[in-house]
């Protein structure tokens, strides 16, 4: 595994001439980042050796390496997905090579339901913890050598990336919620009784991916900022059916509001 993450680093390194220390993975409501991108280099995930290849509609497939703003980053469009048949390795496969590559910081975001009563369809959730429900751990087996063995998850989103977040959006008028995300196998949307019960287990918002790729971030020390766009509603009595077409068009609407946040927190790194 190690020597895959490194050969396939090795490749990347010698198609760019930047070294990027922040890294994005352009989850649903970010895809109008990649546009505010300049001096972009785009490499096809298809032709990175031992990268899986996204296969979901609406998920580009390529990194992309430029500068947002001053910053050199790396940005992932499109992600993998456990539902989509791959190993955990698999889905984490990238972040663990953005650690060889040099990573110190990444910045995630994705479309989840809202199962918080007090969430309206169009709300950002910024994240400040997770719940596992996903079937398989990503750092099940051997021990990369990235991290301990038992890494601790008491903090696994930054809570300095978040205080910043927060006054981002204070000081242009976003309104955002806080709260705990859930991540589940899927591909299916909830049931009426699933919403119910995750939120009494504590989750405000639920979703099919992110919590996999944040795991491996911490064991990789690498700081890790959040933010979902909630697209739907799981709250008894505001329960509707869903498709994958309509949590697009709830997240397109959101774009806007999650991009200037995360650009203005992006330019705040050192």
């Amino acid at each position: 595994m190690l020597e895959k993450i490194q050969e396939t680093a090795a490749y990347i390194k010698s198609r760019i001439s930047t070294q990027p220390t922040t890294a994005i993975i352009l989850g649903t409501g970010l895809g109008s980042l990649v546009s505010e991108i300049t001096d972009r280099t785009f490499i096809d995930y298809k032709d990175i050796p031992n990268f899986p290849v996204s296969t979901v509609e609406g998920h580009s497939g390529r990194l992309i390496f430029g500068k947002l703003g001053h910053k050199d980053i790396i940005a992932m469009q499109g992600r993998f997905h456990y539902y989509e048949g791959y190993s955990m390795k698999d889905v984490t496969f990238p972040v663990r090579v953005m650690r060889e590559l040099g990573i110190s910081t990444l910045f995630v975001s994705n479309a989840a339901g809202g199962t918080n009563p007090s969430f309206e369809i169009g709300d950002l959730m910024i994240i400040t913890d997770h719940i596992n429900l996903f079937p398989e751990h990503p750092l099940r087996g051997k021990n990369i050598p990235y991290g301990p063995r038992f890494p601790d998850m008491s903090k696994a989103y930054d809570q300095s990336l978040i205080e910043k977040a927060d006054r981002i959006a204070s000081e242009k008028g976003i309104k955002v919620q806080h709260g705990v995300y859930l991540g589940t196998q899927g591909p299916t949307y909830e049931t009426p009784a699933e919403y119910k019960m995750f939120y009494r287990l504590g989750a405000d918002a639920v979703g099919m991916s992110t919590v996999p790729e944040v795991i491996v971030a911490n064991h990789c020390n690498i700081r890790v900022f959040g933010i979902s766009v909630i697209t739907d509603i799981g709250v008894e009595g505001r329960i509707v059916e869903v498709s994958h077409e309509e949590v697009q068009i709830a997240a397109d609407a959101a774009q806007p509001k999650m991009t200037e946040i995360m650009r203005s927190l992006i330019a705040l790194e050192e």
